[in-house]
Formats: structure tokens, sequence, C-alpha cells
């Protein structure tokens, strides 16, 4: 992947956005896209990774967070199996997010910083988790301390 060359990130500043397959700034940078993340993830042992979308800055993946969803990671995934769980994920968040930006209803600040009343708060607007999967809510819920 390449970075989007600073002239351009300056003149569309705001207007930008990425998703990212894990929670940033876990697991994000210089080379972190695709399966290398997912494996990155399941070598470092962790139980939740999930789904970040960001304005887009002069740096890989630093870009201010919009939004974040928690995907639960089990002993039994490999790169694959998470990598089609986040997807689905990223599918779900990122064209809310795409949506709050068009409208104006999130606005990256001149300062830099997202205000507090634009976070996309995507979690309400749809369903994540199949019913049937009860040890998905019970992950998340551990992950999230609910």
């Amino acid at each position: 992947m390449r970075l989007v060359p600073a002239d351009i990130v300056a003149k569309y500043e705001g207007k930008i956005i990425n998703v990212h397959p894990s929670l940033l700034p876990a697991f994000g940078g210089t080379g972190m896209y695709g399966q290398r993340v997912h494996h990155a993830v399941i070598e470092a042992g962790v139980r939740v990774t999930g789904v970040t979308a960001h304005f887009v800055d002069d740096s890989y993946d630093r870009g201010r967070i919009i939004a974040q969803w928690p995907v639960p990671v089990f002993a039994s995934d490999d790169a694959g199996t998470l990598a089609a769980r986040v997807l689905r994920v990223e599918h779900l968040v990122y064209p809310r997010v795409v949506d709050a930006v068009a409208s104006g209803h999130t606005t990256l600040q001149v300062a830099g910083t997202v205000g507090r009343d634009s976070i996309v708060d995507v979690r309400p607007s749809f369903t994540l988790l199949p019913h049937e999967d009860s040890r998905l809510v019970e992950n998340i819920e551990l992950a999230l301390g609910c």
C-alpha cells in the first residue's frame, strides 16, 4: 500500500477516510495491511481486534479516529477466519462513517481533532453479531467489561 502524498492530504484534509482492520493504534503503520495485520494479531495472542475508520493524514494509520468496533479473536482462528469476521464489520462501519462525513455530521476540526459530538457511534444502527453465536457476544462483553 502506498502513502497518500502530503500535498493531496493537505488539499483534501478532513475529506479522505481510511478503514483499517485493527483497533488502531495497535497493528497499524507501514506494511500493516491485509493478511499481515491478522497474522500479527494472532501471533500477539490478543483476544480482541477490530475495525478503525480514521481521517487520512501524512502518516500510515495515524489520522484522527472517527469510529472503532471490536471483533473477538478466537483460539481456533487463523488469519483467514479472522479476516472474514473483520471484513464483515468493515462493510458495516465504513459506509456509515462515509455517510457521516459526507453529510457534515462528522468533521475534522481545524486543530486536527474530531469533536466529541462528531464521533460516529455505529453500534445502535446495526446488529454486528449473529444471534446463534453466543460465544461472540460473551467475548465482546468480556473484552469491553460489560
